[in-house]
């Protein structure tokens, strides 16, 4: 009998481990906009219905499926260099994103199709996930690119974008006749004769170890390099809402923070890149990958390969390169990002928040959403983010409820 109550105990103690919440976050920092801190919602009381035992069951199925789709490209948990590598032998056949077939062979025909459409500017953005998680945030970065910069023509390079299912997500945009279209990747061929062929060479033959971060990450980073060095234009990520055009820029990056003293620079992003075709910096971009190259520290081939790469020769004048003070194109930090999604309550707040989107609106080319932040947080309504969207796009679908 004793020992039947010692192991209810037992239970009941992991149980509560496993459901109670998790600690709020303690982060403060300076300059803090008049926002009060979010109410929780309260706790539902009462028995679990059978709608909403049915309803969990489906997000439980939804969440595995999502699971399942993305498997391929996430090394397993924990695991060592030598397991990472024989894990990564076995999957190799199933990575048809390392391939060329047939369907991507006609990657550089249908560019130049779109491209021919005397476009005002050249746009790529990258969706390496399943097609039915690019949602309603995704498609208002969308929506705003070509809200902003009339005439403009963009590439998603993507899979899974690129079928029926992914038609129909971006159907809204295409009937506003958009010049818009999804391409499945051909990274053999961006990368043939590039610096970083002799890399993507080493990981198709399965002796190098690809990392503990998702293959999908490194190669994201890998393939918005190629693609601008290959045709030119910009890349951006799809976390981001335009504000302005970018189509008379050329050959720009922009900070992400600079020296409190000095106001140099302290680290740039890749989620904004504006280059020529051929341009000499992304060709030291791609040299840099492939001979620096570590997948598991996090940034190591993207924000920080940028910054290492022009802090060592960017200021050499035959690059013409132009780089940014956040402002342009990160204005808002990933810590205070979320007070621009609250709605004011009072005067004080209202004026902060018209303050906010006229400057805003004057001195940024666009905000970064910092999506792995925000992602669940809901666009309130006369927050600023709802101010801004609401005039800087045109299908507008969504605005409030682009978290889910």
């Amino acid at each position: 009998m004793r020992s039947k109550k010692l192991a209810m105990l037992v239970i009941l103690a992991l149980l509560h481990l496993l459901y109670m919440k998790a600690p709020t976050s303690t982060l403060s920092y300076d300059d803090k906009p008049p926002f009060k801190q979010n109410v929780p919602l309260p706790q539902t009381t009462g028995s679990m219905s059978t709608t909403t035992s049915s309803r969990s069951l489906s997000v439980v199925v939804s969440d595995q499926q999502e699971k399942e789709e993305s498997d391929p490209l996430v090394p397993p948990p924990k695991a060592t260099k030598s397991e990472r590598i024989t894990w990564f032998r076995r999957k190799l056949p199933e990575l048809e994103i390392l391939k060329s077939t047939t369907k991507s062979k006609r990657f550089h025909g249908r560019v130049l199709e779109l491209y021919n459409k005397n476009c005002s500017a050249q746009f790529f953005m990258i969706w390496l996930s399943p097609a039915k998680s690019f949602g309603p945030r995704e498609m208002l970065a969308v929506d705003t690119l070509f809200t902003t910069n009339p005439g403009a023509c963009l590439v998603i390079l993507s899979n899974s974008l690129d079928s029926p299912k992914g038609y129909r997500i971006l159907k809204p945009l295409l009937d506003q006749g958009f010049n818009l279209v999804a391409l499945t990747l051909d990274i053999p061929f961006l990368v043939k004769n590039t610096p970083a062929e002799a890399w993507f060479k080493k990981l198709k033959s399965g002796n190098m170890d690809p990392g503990s971060i998702p293959l999908f990450m490194n190669l994201s980073d890998l393939t918005r390099l190629a693609v601008l060095y290959k045709y030119g234009g910009i890349y951006l990520d799809t976390d981001i809402i335009f504000l302005n055009s970018m189509t008379g820029l050329r050959n720009a990056i922009g900070a992400q923070s600079l020296h409190p003293r000095t106001k140099r620079w302290t680290r740039l992003n890749n989620a904004v890149m504006v280059f020529d075709l051929h341009h000499p910096l992304m060709h030291e971009f791609l040299h840099e990958y492939s001979t620096t190259f570590d997948g598991n520290r996090w940034g190591y081939n993207s924000p920080y390969l940028v910054s290492r790469v022009i802090n060592r020769l960017g200021h050499k004048p035959e690059y013409n390169l132009t780089i940014f003070p956040p402002d342009a194109f990160y204005p808002v930090n990933w810590l205070k990002i979320p007070s621009l999604f609250k709605k004011p309550v009072t005067r004080r707040e209202e004026k902060w928040v018209e303050k906010t989107v006229q400057e805003m609106s004057k001195g940024s080319y666009m905000i970064h959403l910092w999506n792995k932040v925000t992602r669940k947080m809901k666009i309130e309504e006369g927050s600023v983010m709802h101010k801004l969207i609401s005039t800087h796009c045109t299908v507008c679908g969504n605005i409030t409820e682009s978290h889910t």
